[in-house]
């Protein structure tokens, strides 16, 4: 019998605060990588709700999601394995207060980094993923979609 082909679902957050994106610097087995907030999602989590764990795991800011930026589809070969990841990522735009005092950023994030358009373009050897700079050029363009686009049927979150 054939195998199924299985996508890992990622979710991430488009950051924008005064002309300037949320990112965050991590150690990745290809070296340190400028990455969006972004994770894996959770058994038992919807898109959001995954959305925002991420956020505050990865750079203890509190995230209130706004709005849809897109849904993703990338391929990753990691060239010292040569492992084949196909990622399904569901990006979202919206808002962050002030980080939360004494929140420890998640393993593997070394810090948190505002970056203006032209510092991201100009970083792109360093982008954990080609997507890190296609979510910021959509954002840049206005793509919006209504965060009602994604329903998450209960029977996942009772996975919890």
């Amino acid at each position: 019998m054939q195998e199924r082909w299985k996508p890992s679902v990622t979710v991430a957050a488009l950051i924008e605060r005064e002309g300037r994106y949320l990112l965050v610097e991590e150690h990745t087995p290809e070296g340190l990588r400028l990455n969006n907030p972004a994770g894996h999602l959770d058994p038992g989590e919807g898109p959001l709700e995954g959305c925002v764990r991420e956020v505050l795991e990865e750079t203890a800011h509190r995230f209130t999601p706004t709005a849809l930026l897109g849904i993703y589809l990338s391929r990753f070969q990691r060239p010292a394995t040569g492992e084949d990841i196909t990622y399904v990522r569901f990006a979202f735009c919206g808002t962050v207060g002030e980080p939360v005092p004494g929140r420890a950023l998640d393993t593997g994030i070394v810090r948190t980094v505002w970056l203006t358009p032209d510092e991201i373009r100009a970083s792109r050897e360093r982008h954990r993923s080609p997507l890190v700079l296609r979510c910021m050029e959509d954002h840049l363009a206005g793509r919006r979609y209504p965060l009602e686009l994604i329903h998450t049927d209960p029977s996942v979150l009772a996975l919890r």
